[in-house]
């Protein structure tokens, strides 16, 4: 139904419609999507048609005369009338803005069309001289200038021209009239189930999205929680610890007094160890002197261990102490991410909840 001579000159996307030749008032669908519509021009025969194909079948094959008319009955559908196909074409658009190209593209080739016949017209009168002649010289009609029955037979024909163009424009008037609310109906069908569609396909994606979301709060959650607990205990551990720090406060004070005691007992050794020059020849101060001696000496060896000991402990104390603190560290590190991913989670859900 296409020649090479043909070129296309404009294209639309459009839901096409046929009137219902039994009834002339319903709209039967071409087909169940929208379809490309086209304008095409043969510049051999300067003639201008509107053409849609659906699959291998030509669903529109309309050619555009000047006597035709493009009429917007909503919003968003339009419609025109072909005597040659015998039939009424409808095209509901997605929007406004596309029908209105549609419809000022109709009104450019229909004066194509005009100016094409006109200037086919104005070639033939030009070779024809006998149609040269009547179109420049009005000659005398037997039947205008005769009286008689010619002239009344004259004024029927007129009038019975007259009558049958009244009545079809009055019947193209009903049925535009008529096909006004069916095609707003079916137009609107087709635009909303298309939305419907869509709308579908969006619920189900953001259901999904909410699924996945809920089961990842619900995870973020529960780890929360965990670590709540975690630092609970570590904060009770930290309570033990500041009692650890009293003993070790006590510890150091003890140790103080112990070197103190440990120095003051040097002392009176290196004391009696000076006098024990000067009273050798009292043998029971010697003896006593030594007993003491060797007493200080133990009791400075008993004190150095217990020294040892409180400083080995006050060495571990301190070690536990900077790995609970290394340990509450990186804890509420955690915690930080872990409550800053919820607080994201929580205002992509409560925008989605908005949407």
């Amino acid at each position: 139904f296409l020649s090479c001579r043909e070129q296309p000159i404009f294209s639309t996307r459009a839901h096409v419609f046929q009137i219902d030749p039994a009834t002339k008032r319903n709209w039967i669908p071409a087909s169940k999507h929208a379809l490309t519509v086209s304008y095409f021009y043969d510049a051999t025969r300067s003639v201008y048609r509107i053409i849609s194909v659906g699959g291998t079948k030509a669903i529109i094959n309309s050619t555009i005369t000047p006597n035709m008319t493009f009429t917007k009955t909503s919003q968003k559908f339009g419609q025109w009338a072909d005597s040659r196909a015998n039939t009424v074409y409808g095209l509901g658009f997605a929007s406004e803005q596309h029908l209105s190209q549609f419809a000022e593209k109709f009104q450019e080739v229909k004066e194509a069309a005009r100016l094409a016949r006109e200037k086919s017209q104005d070639k033939t009168e030009l070779t024809n001289p006998a149609l040269n002649i009547t179109s420049h010289q009005v000659l005398p009609s037997p039947i205008i200038s005769s009286n008689g029955p010619g002239e009344d037979k004259l004024f029927r024909s007129q009038s019975a021209d007259v009558e049958i163009t009244t009545e079809k424009e009055r019947l193209k008037k009903m049925l535009s009239e008529g096909s006004v609310s069916e095609v707003q109906w079916e137009a609107e069908f087709f635009s909303l189930q298309d939305n419907n569609n869509k709308l579908v396909a969006a619920l189900h994606e953001a259901n999904a999205n909410v699924d996945q979301w809920k089961k990842q709060l619900t995870a973020y959650q529960e780890e929360t929680e965990t670590l709540r607990q975690r630092v609970a205990e570590l904060e009770s551990q930290g309570a033990h610890d500041s009692s650890s720090e009293n003993n070790k406060e006590e510890l150091s004070q003890t140790l103080e007094e112990l070197e103190l005691l440990i120095k003051a007992k040097d002392e009176e050794i290196q004391m009696l160890k000076s006098q024990k020059c000067g009273r050798w020849e009292a043998e029971g101060e010697r003896e006593e002197t030594l007993q003491k001696l060797q007493e200080l000496e133990a009791r400075n060896a008993e004190l150095e261990q217990r020294l040892h000991l409180a400083e080995q402990t006050l060495a571990e104390s301190l070690a536990e102490r900077e790995k609970m603190h290394s340990e509450v560290t990186k804890v509420a590190e955690i915690m930080d991410v872990k409550i800053f991913e919820l607080s994201e989670l929580r205002q992509g859900l409560a925008k989605l909840v908005e949407s």
